[in-house]
This record gives C-alpha cells, sequence and structure tokens, in this order.
C-alpha cells in the first residue's frame, strides 16, 4: 500500500482550507484519510499552518511520501524529512 502525506480540500466555494491528512494513494483527493496531522489555511495573510510533528515525524519514518506542497509546509514547520 503506497502512503501519502496529501491535502484534503474544505471549506466552502471560493474559500478554501485545507487538512493535512495520510491517505492511500489510490483513494480520492477528499476520500477516505488514515489520520489527520495537520491543518492549513491559504487564505489568511499570511498563510496559516499547523502540523502535528510527532504525527508527521511517525508517518514520515514508516515511509509515507509527502506531496510537493505538503512537503513545502513541513520545511516552514521545521519537520525534515
Amino acid at each position: 500500500m503506497a502512503v501519502k502525506i496529501r491535502l484534503r480540500r474544505m471549506g466552502q466555494k471560493k474559500a478554501p482550507f485545507y487538512r493535512i491528512v495520510v491517505a492511500d494513494s489510490r483513494n480520492k483527493r477528499d476520500g477516505r484519510a488514515i489520520e489527520e496531522i495537520g491543518l492549513y489555511d491559504p487564505t489568511c495573510d499570511p498563510s496559516m499552518y499547523r502540523v502535528d510533528e510527532e504525527a508527521a515525524k511517525k508517518w514520515l519514518a514508516a515511509g509515507a511520501q509527502p506531496t510537493e506542497t505538503v512537503a513545502k509546509i513541513f520545511k516552514l514547520a521545521g519537520i525534515e524529512k
């Protein structure tokens, strides 16, 4: 099973916010997730993010691959692969 750390879109039209989730790569973008590990809100100025560092490090150590956007958020949060 290929596990990815990616964004799940939430919110209304033209007012999105995202949850950072760990999910099977075969599931839909907003489909079932294994675990929720953070939030990302690009509509704030500056963008707001909150990440559970312990959970993120656990999943990265287990082999989960972050998407490009999630990798940038992790870099801002100080979480190294």
